[in-house]
């Protein structure tokens, strides 16, 4: 079995207990460890379920409190894995308006791979070194939803702020603002929380920083490319 296929099981079986009425709204759930024992998996793989049932409205994360069921979920709709449950209200609303997300998409992709290729350009040492040193956050970061999203915004903001364009700076920021507002719950399961996933992206950033570094446009722009048609890929599948 997968670390997928055992956060998604383990996922599932909390979902059926909030279902049957075993766990109701505003009951405490176990901690990571416990639930970790539970299942006999590593905490990392914990999370990653919480996250996911998180995502679909299931339970609230909070800090330093643990987590609680937060509703029962009506029929109808599929999760991660294609079983029954229940969707993000956040991802309902954008199938409702699918075309306006495909339309930020592809703004999103032909200005970052501009603003990739500037950067390369235009970059300079303090630029280098803010990347350099956020890289060390994103790879620590791996695994961890909150900070998996915070870092990689972090690193295609600085991209944007080395272009030294306000205009383009702007355009980036409204953008981006729009798409998280939209998708931040299904984004931090499907990119950040998965372990495999987010060592890809990590990769990926990588391989921009080093084009970037280098100071060659046309690969930097390449490497953008890829890397956002990898993320578009994958948050298409659930719209």
């Amino acid at each position: 079995m997968t670390k997928r296929n055992h956060y998604e099981e383990i996922a599932m079986q909390i979902r059926r207990q909030i279902e049957d009425g075993r766990l109701k709204p505003g009951d405490k759930l176990p901690s990571t460890r416990e639930i970790s024992e539970q299942f006999g998996v590593g905490r990392s793989t914990t999370r990653e379920a919480l996250s996911a049932l998180k995502a679909m409205g299931l339970i609230d994360i909070r800090q330093g409190g643990g987590c609680r069921v937060s509703a029962a979920p009506p029929a109808g709709h599929a999760p991660m894995g294609g079983a029954a449950g229940v969707e993000p209200p956040e991802l309902l609303s954008l199938r409702d308006d699918r075309k306006t997300l495909l339309e930020l998409l592809e703004v999103r992709q032909t200005l970052e791979v501009s603003i990739a290729s500037i950067a390369a350009s235009k970059r300079t040492s303090e630029d280098l070194d803010a990347l350099r040193a956020l890289q060390f956050e994103m790879e620590a970061a791996i695994g961890d939803d909150v900070e998996g999203e915070r870092t990689d915004l972090q690193f295609h903001l600085l991209l944007a702020k080395a272009t030294r364009n306000d205009i383009m700076i702007s355009l980036f920021a409204s953008i981006t603002g729009q798409m998280e507002r939209a998708i931040r719950d299904i984004r931090r399961v499907e990119l950040y929380a998965n372990r495999s996933v987010a060592r890809r992206l990590f990769e990926e950033h990588s391989a921009i920083l080093d084009a970037v570094a280098e100071q060659e446009p046309v690969a930097a722009s390449l490497r953008m490319n890829e890397h956002l048609a990898h993320v578009e890929r994958m948050l298409l599948r659930h719209l």
